[in-house]
């Protein structure tokens, strides 16, 4: 809901910090306990993390 890369501008090393980042602040701000990111990292490769709010 809030962007991803391409809103982000793609900052060449910073956008998998910034969504990580983003997506555990919202955890904070909604009481959720879980969230998932994913991320290109381009060569057809990505990954994914679900991150817990404990």
């Amino acid at each position: 809901p809030n962007g991803g890369a391409i809103a982000l501008g793609h900052p060449l090393g910073v956008t998998g910090a910034r969504i990580a980042y983003s997506a555990a602040l919202e955890l904070q701000l909604t009481g959720k306990k879980y969230a998932l990111v994913t991320m290109c990292i381009g060569v057809g490769q990505g990954y994914a993390a679900i991150i817990e709010r404990v």
